[in-house]
């Protein structure tokens, strides 16, 4: 929210109040307060008639600082709140000198000035990280009520990420964002996915510590400053130190949550009925044939809304005219390898025989005068769930539980973002709170019953949206874009801003929603879908089979989908590191290359785990520009090295595009391309590129329960790699004899014999192969 008319002057109806001075400081073991007065304070009579803000510093985690600014203290405390998981490492210090009372939590410190004038600085790494200078800190009194507003300085330079899923440039700078989840597509400015913490390329991230209507004015309003706004009389922010962006995100996720870490088999292709397409029992098994006659590898099979009977969304009941055996062809579908998932939604239609249940026993949000809330808006009379009452959570739960123990693996949990604010919770929590916050209760429940009904680690849901702590129920897709190539680049765009929020997992419709693409379109977003955490295809209208795009449409889907189930080890233990360590398996540029400008701005490609780096291409023709940090950088699928930093421009084949490695990287491959759950060590390969002499590299193979399977270490001495598995007491030596300028040598399986390219291999492996790439 802007409250200023430019630099010098405030809009109209704008009365600010600014701490001038601190008056007062309180200390205690684990906390800091100080006292700021609106105006300076000479004599005793200036204390009269004006405001005090009084601003606490606390830890909930080393390296961590939150500030609660309060101006009253009297309002009730209504809720909710986003979870916050306290350390008990945490150990503040706090001292007080002439000049200064600091706050001190790990390396990062809070710092108020007690002179003349106020200044809170954060400091860490023996320098200042950022600073609410004069006139930042403020309560303001509005013609719309009554705000509490931060401003924080921005270094020259200084770059800003997150916010949740914006589809607008990755750099937030220069942008308003309004935290207030909407479903506006994937065109707009709003997010169904609206997280109000935020990261810098100055070692630092910050939290607000609200879930209601959150404004942030990123470099805009004041263009050397973050200001963030909420309404009300108090806002609490924390300040979490790196220093470098993945040390946030690890610190920021340990705070509010990592996320689950999905089954295996949900890595691979998800295809769906699409939305509003014509099927029944007989349309899903020759799409399903179909996949299997071209020999394209299919893993879950999605049915959309219509597997309900119209205008009866949710009554969890399949529509007998159209599927009058459920049980009978779920089971037959997964006679055939698949996992099945079925659409709901938190809505409850008035059609429905469970909206007069709901109602009767006060399981639908209610009207303060006692009438169910209710409007047409998607179902004709819908009601809609009340999770903050248990008895209703558990009801909702029970319809769900029905469909596991028919055959239902998971579930697509859409909407949560037309949340009304005029009605009353049953735990009395804020409707203005409880708009974003709805969806955290929402997918809450639905993850809790596939974790307690199909056991740990085999719950996954596909999400649309989220607030901060949702990335703790994977999967979330990217929600409604259109079928073209702009649309394609705004969904990626999406995806990354959402994984500098701390969100692990994230996929997209492959082809667009809205509308039927282009062929061209469709199969150069295959790649795209398939080199993302989750992959999916589905529509709105019309079907996503890839026969009805062309022959490459075939060909391509069946090369990437294999590519990717072959890809398993390296990316299912890209997948164990989100669930453990909070860093994302899609990695914008900007968070992995930190200290190379370049990469401060790169949102049309991305880094697939820490090695592997994608760049979709967004053009029919295939004409497509990317960047590649310092390094030599080898193709994955070809061989072909090239070398960094620097800019390429090139034209890729209909089924093509940049998929290169990270020089010094050990990629594990599988020894299977059909499936994406089979035991990854076994018949395991190893691709070493590019490794420096004298480095080396530890791999880590899972199982796909996400156990340790086998760690291999690998090292560079001259033109001798050393590879080791486990505590092997014999490792396995490649030697380069002689060549310096091999892209890739293939050795096959082990073997004492040299091979022609010139490696010598001496192992005692029985299946495991090594590929060595070196300079």
């Amino acid at each position: 929210m802007k409250f200023t008319d430019g630099y010098w002057q405030l809009r109209d109806g704008v009365q600010p109040q600014y701490p001038v001075h601190v008056r007062d400081v309180e200390v205690r073991a684990d906390r800091l307060t100080v006292y700021a007065p609106a105006k300076r304070i000479v004599e005793r009579g200036d204390t009269l008639n004006m405001p005090l803000l009084t601003v606490e510093c606390s830890a909930p985690a080393p390296d961590v600082i939150e500030v609660r600014i309060t101006r009253y203290a009297g309002g009730v405390d209504r809720g909710p709140h986003f979870r916050i998981e306290a350390d008990p490492a945490a150990a503040p210090k706090v001292t007080r000198d002439e000049e200064h009372a600091t706050f001190t939590s790990g390396e990062l410190s809070a710092r108020f000035a007690l002179g003349e004038q106020w200044r809170l600085e954060f400091l860490a790494g023996g320098r200042v990280l950022t600073t609410s200078p004069r006139k930042a800190m403020a309560a303001l009194s509005t013609r719309d009520g009554q705000f509490l507003r931060e401003q924080l300085e921005l270094g020259v330079g200084e770059t800003v990420y997150g916010l949740g899923e914006r589809f607008g440039p990755l750099v937030k700078n220069g942008q308003t964002v309004e935290v207030w989840n909407a479903d506006g597509g994937t065109s707009s400015e709003q997010a169904y996915k609206n997280v109000p913490f935020y990261l810098t390329s100055g070692g630092y991230g910050v939290f607000v510590n609200d879930p209601g209507p959150v404004s942030f004015e990123v470099g805009s309003e004041a263009v050397s400053r973050v200001q963030f706004s909420v309404p009300g009389q108090v806002l609490s922010y924390l300040v979490i130190y790196g220093p470098t962006p993945r040390d946030v995100l690890r610190k920021y996720t340990a705070l509010t949550g990592r996320p689950a870490l999905p089954p295996a088999w949900s890595f691979g292709l998800w295809l769906s009925t699409s939305f509003t397409t014509s099927y029944d029992e007989a349309t899903v098994t020759s799409i399903v044939d179909g996949m299997a006659e071209r020999g394209l590898p299919l893993s879950v099979f999605h049915f959309d809304t219509f597997w309900m009977r119209e205008f009866h969304w949710c009554d969890f009941e399949w529509d007998p005219q159209t599927f009058p055996d459920p049980a009978g062809m779920l089971a037959r579908l997964k006679a055939k390898g698949l996992r099945i998932c079925v659409w709901i939604n938190p809505y409850i239609a008035q059609r429905s025989k469970l909206f007069a249940e709901g109602a009767a026993n006060g399981y639908l949000v209610r009207y303060a005068g006692g009438d169910v809330w209710q409007w047409d808006r998607w179902q004709a009379g819908m009601g809609l769930v009340d999770f903050t009452n248990p008895e209703a959570r558990a009801w909702y739960q029970g319809k769900l539980r029905a469909l596991l123990d028919l055959g239902v693996d998971a579930f697509k949990s859409d909407f949560g973002e037309r949340i009304p604010t005029d009605v009353v919770w049953a735990d009395g929590s804020d409707p203005i709170r409880m708009h974003n916050y709805y969806t955290h209760l929402y997918n809450e429940a639905v993850f809790e019953v596939l974790r307690e009904h199909r056991g740990e680690g085999e719950a996954v849901l596909f999400a649309r949206s989220a607030t901060a702590g949702g990335q703790q129920f994977p999967v979330h897709w990217g929600g409604d874009c259109a079928s073209t190539f702009p649309s394609m680049a705004e969904s990626l765009r999406g995806g990354l801003s959402l994984a500098m929020s701390g969100f692990g997992f994230w996929s997209h419709d492959i082809g667009g929603f809205e509308g039927t693409p282009d062929p061209a379109v469709f199969t150069r977003w295959i790649p795209f879908g398939l080199l993302s955490s989750h992959s999916r295809l589905h529509g709105n209208e019309s079907y996503r089979v890839p026969w009805l795009f062309g022959a490459d449409a075939v060909a391509v889907l069946g090369e990437f989908t294999r590519l990717k189930a072959r890809l398993m080890p390296y990316l299912y233990a890209a997948a164990v590191t989100a669930h453990r360590e909070g860093l994302p398996m899609m990695r914008p540029m900007a968070l992995e290359f930190p200290d190379d400008p370049a990469c401060a701005h790169l949102d049309r490609q991305y880094l697939l785990g820490e090695c592997i780096l994608v760049a979709p291409v967004f053009s029919a023709d295939g004409d497509t520009t990317f960047y590649l940090p310092a390094g030599r950088w080898t193709d994955l699928r070809g061989g072909e090295v090239l070398t960094g930093p620097g800019w390429f421009r090139r034209r890729y084949g209909i089924g093509d595009l940049p998929v290169l490695v990270r020089p010094g990287s050990v990629i594990a491959l599988g020894a299977r391309d059909d499936r994406p759950d089979y035991a990854y060590a076994d018949g395991v390969t190893l691709r070493v590129y590019e490794l420096p002499d004298g480095a080396g590299a530890t791999v880590e193979v899972p199982t796909p329960q996400g156990r340790p399977a086998a760690t291999f270490t690998v090292r560079r001495t001259g033109t001798v790699v050393e590879v080791r598995r486990g505590g092997s007491a014999a490792p396995w030596r490649v030697q380069l004899a002689g060549v310096a300028t091999v892209a890739a040598v293939d050795a096959g399986r082990l073997a004492p014999e040299p091979d022609p390219a010139g490696v010598l291999i001496d192992a005692d492996a029985e299946t495991e192969q090594v590929i060595v790439h070196l300079p």
